[in-house]
């Protein structure tokens, strides 16, 4: 038993060792950054106000419609029966929050839509950044913004905007 602790202390050892002369090169860059130059970010911009225009408005239309329809049938006691009042009673609580918390429902859901719009253009950035490092020769890359304190590093920005063929402005936005 101690044998094997033995041998597999001086492999790790090795190991170790071995990994602690390979040089490390250190990047980091602002994906947000990258992102916010690319062209297409403009026509998703659009077409998240044209996803709330013609789906969520319309939604939050049907909704209160809905809502004030079952509240009528309710109220008419006299003409609903009491079965259909019953089955009302217990869909009308979920209007009122929905109409309650109809704001934040259109934030989930435009923040969902812009997620998916944008995860085609966070992977092209990634794959441009993948490419510099490996062209490069970066062990690692780091997101600007997820770091207080750095290692000096180079930053990749104007590498990384060559590769997806975009200019950077003398002055580039800041990070989200």
């Amino acid at each position: 038993m101690k044998k094997i602790l033995t041998v597999i202390a001086i492999v790790g050892l090795l190991s170790f060792s071995g990994s602690a002369n390979a040089q490390t090169k250190i990047g980091y860059i602002s994906v947000d950054n990258v992102v916010g130059l690319l062209p297409e970010v403009a026509k998703i911009d659009s077409l998240l106000e044209r996803y709330q225009v013609d789906s969520l408005n319309p939604e939050y239309a049907s909704l209160v419609q809905r809502y004030q329809f079952d509240d009528s049938l309710y109220r008419d006691s006299v003409k609903t029966p009491k079965a259909v009042r019953d089955e009302i009673a217990k869909k009308l609580p979920g209007y009122i929050y929905q109409i309650q918390n109809w704001q934040q429902i259109v934030n989930q859901a435009l923040e969902a839509k812009q997620n998916e719009l944008l995860a085609p253009l966070y992977r092209k950035v990634y794959d441009a950044i993948k490419l510099v490092a490996k062209e490069k020769g970066y062990t690692h890359v780091f997101n600007k913004e997820a770091l207080l304190v750095a290692p000096d590093g180079d930053d990749m920005l104007t590498a990384v905007a060559t590769k997806l063929k975009i200019s950077v402005p003398k002055n580039p936005p800041a990070g989200k």
